[in-house]
């Protein structure tokens, strides 16, 4: 099937589905494979349960005569190419963005933002995969004024599929930290592949909206629109910010005025101000800009504020990696509390470099004044760390721990990578 006749097909029956346990009535499935599925084996229940038609990429799946079945050479390839294909019918404006830490945050508030003036659409959650891209573009409509897309990745080359897919017409790269460096190989290669949203603008003379703080981003900037933001005094910045407070909630004063934000870190006054450059270019009023930062309110398990009967939370389970697991130290630090603990899970696809990283959290820990100090992991458990922390292997024991002997009036910090599940501990303090 050519993808013009594909995506007639598509505006009929704009409901995309991938999940045969979620299929809405006349929506397209498609039959994605996993390591653990093949998504062709249940393209007939996918029907049955009221698919208009059932996209699969193996013919022993496909019957005679039956039109409901469509087979094709690739299936994730064909979701990807109908995306773009629709992408580029609409035509609507997209501002993509990526970054090692602050995407999804920066991403929630440049929509917050922009929802004041225009209606976007952005993508919800982590969406930001080959998967979620384009079932994200494949949302849009002719009445979406502008979009934001999220793009991450974890090895060389694959902010590039996404930005060819995407075509962004804005772009913006939160930061470039130590992450995935098992997949990336180092540092420089994370700066590499982020920096392929700049090689992509560079071709078709996009905007590139930059923080001018940051010296890994200008460095590969060269030969780029720039719209540009920061805290230091510059030259051509449209928007300069300044740090006022952090206890615990971010404050911080811009051109536009004095903002209060419900943001736990001071590491969140770039992505702040990420927001505000991005909404004055796009002529959101200042005033405006302002009432967005202020109403924002996290809810994903970053830089979330909890407080139970108990104690005061900032819950950042979210992800950790060395740049954002520093920065999470360094601003609990600043937090005033009489009594400081912290659950920290260990970080994730760290390669070679895990053993010496983690042992740079402990040393950071060491002088914290925390009172209270929870490591999780095996990395951590190999640390050379003080006798009196309490280590656990998961997060079963840390719940079993919290369970037996509830710790009360603490400012506690949960930090650590989505694998440890340290979320679950936050129902028992």
């Amino acid at each position: 099937m050519e993808m013009k006749d594909l995506y007639e097909l598509f505006l009929q029956h704009p409901t995309i589905t991938t999940d045969s346990r979620d299929v809405p009535e006349g929506s397209l499935f498609f039959a994605l494979k996993g390591e653990t599925f093949d998504g062709n084996a249940y393209a007939k229940a996918a029907l049955e349960k009221g698919a208009a038609y059932a996209i699969i990429d193996e013919k022993e799946y496909a019957e005679e005569g039956n039109k409901q079945l469509i087979l094709v050479e690739d299936v994730l390839t064909t979701l990807q190419q109908l995306a773009k294909y629709h992408r580029v019918h609409l035509g609507t404006t997209i501002i993509g963005i990526t970054g090692t830490n602050g995407k999804t945050t920066t991403k929630e508030l440049i929509a917050t933002v922009l929802k004041k003036k225009y209606n976007v659409l952005y993508t919800q959650g982590n969406f930001n995969n080959h998967i979620g891209v384009p079932k994200t573009l494949l949302q849009l409509t002719k009445e979406h004024q502008v979009a934001v897309i999220e793009m991450g990745a974890n090895h060389p080359g694959e902010i590039k599929t996404l930005v060819n897919i995407v075509l962004p017409d804005y772009g913006i790269i939160t930061n470039v930290g130590k992450a995935h460096l098992l997949g990336f190989g180092s540092f420089e290669g994370v700066i590499r592949t982020k920096g392929e949203l700049y090689d992509f603008l560079r071709e078709i003379q996009g905007t590139a909206f930059i923080n001018n703080d940051n010296p890994h981003l200008l460095r590969i900037s060269s030969g780029l629109h720039l719209v540009k933001y920061g805290q230091q005094e510059a030259e051509g910045l449209l928007v300069k910010g300044k740090f006022i407070a952090c206890n615990p909630f971010l404050k911080f004063e811009w051109e536009g005025g004095l903002v209060q934000t419900r943001l736990i870190g001071s590491y969140n006054l770039d992505n702040a101000l990420a927001a505000a450059c991005i909404g004055r270019h796009f002529a959101v009023p200042d005033a405006d800009i302002c009432a967005a930062l202020e109403e924002y309110t996290p809810s994903n398990n970053r830089s979330q504020l909890t407080i139970t009967p108990d104690n005061r939370l900032v819950v950042d389970a979210y992800n950790a990696n060395p740049t954002s697991m520093k920065a999470a130290l360094d601003n609990f630090r600043q937090i005033n509390a009489e009594h400081k603990m912290c659950i920290l899970g260990q970080m994730g696809e760290l390669g070679d470099v895990s053993e010496e990283e983690h042992q740079k959290v402990v040393e950071q820990l060491k002088n914290s004044n925390i009172e209270k100090v929870w490591l999780v992991g095996s990395n951590f458990a190999q640390t050379d760390h003080p006798a009196e922390w309490d280590v656990f292997a998961n997060v079963e024991e840390v719940k079993k721990a919290l369970t037996a002997d509830k710790p009360t009036g603490y400012l506690i910090l949960i930090k650590g990578s989505n694998s440890n599940k340290l979320v679950q501990t936050v129902e028992l303090l």
